[in-house]
Parts: structure tokens; C-alpha cells; sequence
């Protein structure tokens, strides 16, 4: 009897005529863990999409078991033993644990033809499938409480209840820490040793390399490469997603920072939040933010942009106070805010891509008679910043930001700031889940910006694109500003040492 447990032979999609996979064929075996690696817009979302019955396919054929797998929805496919965990976790944040377990089919019993759901099984289920990935929270907790690593292992756990026999997993790290990050991969190890088989697509080669036992590359809709992951090196599987060897993964940077200050920081202080921030940042420059998740980074980046109150501290911008100046006026007076959330807070998803660029300057766009915009100007500007960030998009008025792939959504937020010409740029972990090559962009418009003489403050999770990019690197832990080093002096284990306060240790 064959071990092969899903077999797709020759899947073709397309959307809008530009065609997104292409004959395209991949075999996962019974207990083994297939990584999918490809730049945004390769086609891994669309092929994950068409097995996990959210889209089908134009043509080709897909076996499940030996079966012919084409599920006309996703709750089809997940009866056929396909779990899809997405990137954005499908769960229900205000319902409790076992709620969400239980949701696509509570257990029930009727009283006089009346339907009741029997919940002291469904806790007794939960807690049962929770101790399966060592996750010790209450069956009645509620979801919106539980820490992005958690959430994740509910939904593992909700997988193994449904009895899935290949479970997907999409950058399933990307909003953990690396302690998270270590108990998931110890569970999925487990998984793997119980026969349970997993498709694991993320842009970090190095986990792909780690945990998977076969490896499939995709470029431009196509497979450019597969087999057992020790064919492949680093290098290999850089040069085949982007078709060109990538010696060079940081741009070189085209200027360096003037001696004016754009963004002054002095004493910024809240309460169990930040503690006497104070820092400058200069004109042309790029200054980076190190630190582990906690550390204040995303909350220093929301209080600058008026987003979040601050108790204590001045915040100048081009030499004029922002003490009580709302997200408004900042970006009038040359303030841009990136988010880490591209989707929630940085698009309007179902929104065009002009109208998504045109966002923040719609007002300029407005004619005399209220109500009304200057839709062909506001149109040839959106193209002009496209452009500029290099955005691939069929078209801008009627094409969704939803249907770009991750790094195109990234540049199409880049490139609603653009029309507005800000003097200092707030990026928190812009290149988070996007590609090699698409991060190379993002390095180049900063780049690009910096030379025009923009101030970038550019907050990472990543050590090496800190380095690779910054004329300076502040380290944030517990609130606090705790290291900071100049280009010439970066060192990769002191920016670890200063982000786990070890020098306060004794």
C-alpha cells in the first residue's frame, strides 16, 4: 500500500486572466512534513487555498487518500481530514476555548424535540485535546486571553480533534516568540512521530530547513525546485525562490544621516509601560529598535504617533512640541506610522488599491463641492507612488488590496505614506511575513527615503536586517532603553545581552 497520502498533479489557477499557478505538482507522504517555500505571490497561499477548499482550481487533479479530493468549501475539506491553519488564526475571540473547538459541530441531545448541546462533554473533550499539545489553560477561557502562542495551540489542538490527517500550517511563527516558537515545533515533532502528516509554509528558510523532511519551491506560479531537505542549502533555496543568487541581501545605503534633528525624544515615561525614553533621530538616518517581544517597542512607536497616551516627557518633531497632538496632526506636521498589523490596521482589504494609496491624502484630493474627489488626479498620483515603490498590481482602481500577495500589501501601505512627503517614518517590523526579495525592496525604499533625507525609525525583531540597515541600533528591554551602538560598534551578541538585561544580572 502506497504511503503517499495527497497527490496534485498539474493544478492550474488564475485570477483577473494573469495566471497564478502553473501545472503545478507536489506529493506528501504519511507522517512527513512538507515545507513550502516562494516568494509573495509564488502561489502557495492559492495552491493551500484550493486544498483547503477556499478557492478551486481551473484544472489538474488532487488525490486524498487515494481518493479525488475537490471540496467545494472549506468545511468540506475539513471532513476530509484537512486541517488550514492560517496565518490569521480563525478563531472566535470572544467565545471560550471549548466553544471554539466545538464550533463547525457541537455535540447535542434533544429534550422533547428541543436541541440542547452537551457541554460538560465538550469540556471534557477540550481538556483531553489541550493536554495533547501540553496546553494548560481552562476549557472555559476565553480566547482573547490567551497569548498569540497559545491561540495557535488551540488551534492544533481543534485539528487533532477533527481527527486531521495533514494539517497546513501558514507562518505559523510570525507573531510568536522564540520560546513559543520552540514548544511549537516540539509539538509538531510529536505530531509527526504519531503519523499525523503537515504542510509547513514560511519565509524563515531557516525553520523551513530545521523541521521539514521534503522541501518544495515555487516561482512565478511554477515548481523550480523539490526533494528531501538535505538536497538543499540556504543559498539553493534563496536562488531558486528568487531566480538570482542573493549575495547581497541589504542595499547598499546611498547617503549618510546630516547632523539635523527631525525626531526628539526626551524623558518619555508611562506608567508599566516605558521608563525615561530619550533618544534623537537625525535627518537621513536610519535608527533601528532592537528588542524581545515585551520590551516596548511597538507601544514607544504607538505613543509617537499619538495613538496611545503618555504620563511624563516631550516628544519634537522638526524642533515643535507634540504634547497633545493627535495622529491627525501628526501626519500633517510629517509623521508616518507603518503598524506590525499590515491587514487590521494598515489596509482596507476589500478597498481598491488607488483607494488604498489615496487613503491618507484623500483630502487633497477633494474639490470645492463637498463630498466630492478628484478621482483622476487622485488616480495618477496613486500611480506615481506604485510606482515609486515598484508595486505589482494588474490594476490600481480595480484590484483589492486582498488579493496582492504580502509583500505587494507592505508596499501599497509604503505607498500611501509617499504622497504625503513625511519627514520622519515609524516602522514597526515592516518586513514581517514577507519574502527575501520582497524585503529587499522594503530595504530599498528605506534606503531611498533616508537619501531624500527622511528620518526612519525602524523597529525589528530581526538582529541581522538591524545590522544589514541601520547607521544605529537603540536595545529596548522592560521598558528602557538599554544599549545603544553605532554602525562600527554593532555586535550581534552584545544586541542579545542588552535585550535580556543580562548585565543586570549577577
Amino acid at each position: 500500500m502506497s504511503d503517499t497520502i495527497l497527490e496534485c498533479r498539474n493544478v492550474t489557477k488564475s485570477f483577473f486572466g494573469v495566471p497564478v499557478l502553473r501545472n503545478v505538482s507536489l506529493t506528501l507522504k504519511a507522517g512527513r512534513v512538507l515545507g513550502i517555500v516562494g516568494e509573495n505571490g509564488a502561489g502557495k497561499s492559492t495552491l493551500m487555498n484550493i486544498l483547503g477548499g477556499v478557492l478551486r482550481a481551473d484544472s489538474g487533479s488532487i488525490r486524498l487518500g487515494g481518493r479525488n479530493h475537490a471540496p467545494q468549501n472549506p468545511a468540506e475539506a475539513f471532513r476530509d481530514g484537512i486541517a488550514f491553519i492560517h496565518q490569521e488564526l480563525n478563531l472566535f475571540t470572544n467565545l471560550s476555548v471549548a466553544e471554539n473547538m466545538f464550533i463547525a459541530a457541537f455535540p447535542k441531545t434533544r429534550i422533547v424535540r428541543l436541541p440542547l448541546i452537551r457541554r460538560r462533554e465538550i469540556r471534557e473533550k477540550t481538556r483531553a485535546l489541550l493536554a495533547s499539545v501540553d496546553l494548560h489553560v481552562s476549557a472555559e477561557s476565553l480566547v482573547e486571553d490567551l497569548s498569540p502562542g497559545e491561540r495557535q495551540m488551540v488551534e492544533i489542538a481543534k485539528a487533532l480533534g477533527a481527527e486531521a490527517r495533514i494539517i497546513i500550517l501558514d507562518e505559523p511563527t510570525t507573531s510568536l516568540s522564540s520560546r513559543e516558537t520552540q514548544r511549537l515545533f516540539s509539538i509538531l515533532q510529536r505530531l509527526r512521530g504519531q503519523g499525523i502528516s503537515m504542510i509547513y509554509i514560511s519565509h524563515n528558510l531557516g525553520d523551513v530547513l530545521r523541521l521539514c523532511d521534503d522541501i518544495l519551491i515555487l516561482r512565478d506560479g511554477r515548481v523550480v525546485g523539490e526533494g528531501p531537505k538535505e538536497e538543499f542549502t540556504l543559498e539553493r533555496m534563496i536562488s531558486l525562490m528568487v531566480g538570482r543568487s542573493m549575495d547581497q541581501l541589504y542595499p547598499s545605503r546611498s547617503a549618510r544621516p546630516s547632523g539635523e534633528i527631525v525626531l526628539e525624544v526626551k524623558s518619555l515615561s508611562e506608567p508599566g509601560i516605558l521608563e525615561n525614553i530619550a533618544f534623537q533621530l537625525y535627518k537621513g538616518e536610519i535608527l533601528g529598535i532592537s528588542g524581545l517581544m515585551g520590551s516596548g517597542r511597538t507601544e514607544l512607536a504607538r505613543i509617537l504617533f499619538g495613538l496611545d497616551a503618555f504620563e511624563r516627557g516631550e516628544i519634537l518633531l522638526n524642533g515643535e512640541p507634540l504634547k497633545r497632538c493627535s495622529p491627525h496632526k501628526r501626519i500633517h506636521r510629517g509623521m508616518a506610522f507603518l503598524t506590525e498589523d499590515r491587514r487590521v490596521e494598515g489596509l482596507l482589504m476589500n478597498a481598491s488599491v488607488e483607494d488604498n494609496i489615496a487613503l491618507v491624502s484623500l483630502p487633497s484630493f477633494a474639490r470645492a463641492l463637498p463630498g466630492l474627489v478628484n478621482r483622476p488626479e487622485m488616480l495618477r498620483a496613486a500611480g506615481r507612488a506604485a510606482k515609486a515603490v515598484r508595486l505589482q498590481c494588474s490594476s490600481l482602481s480595480r484590484q483589492t488590496a486582498k488579493t496582492l500577495s504580502g509583500g505587494n500589501q507592505q508596499k501599497v501601505v509604503l505607498a500611501k505614506w509617499l504622497l504625503e512627503k513625511p519627514s520622519v517614518f515609524v516602522l514597526d517590523e515592516p518586513t514581517r511575513g514577507i519574502d527575501v526579495g520582497a524585503k529587499f525592496e522594503v530595504y530599498r525604499i528605506m534606503d531611498e527615503l533616508a537619501a531624500e533625507g527622511a528620518g526612519i525609525l525602524f523597529i525589528s525583531s530581526e538582529i541581522e536586517e538591524l545590522m544589514g540597515m541601520c547607521d544605529r541600533i537603540l536595545v529596548m528591554a522592560y521598558g528602557e532603553i538599554r544599549g545603544c551602538m553605532a554602525r562600527t560598534q554593532f555586535d550581534k551578541e552584545k544586541i542579545f545581552r542588552d535585550a535580556l538585561m543580562e548585565n543586570l544580572l549577577p
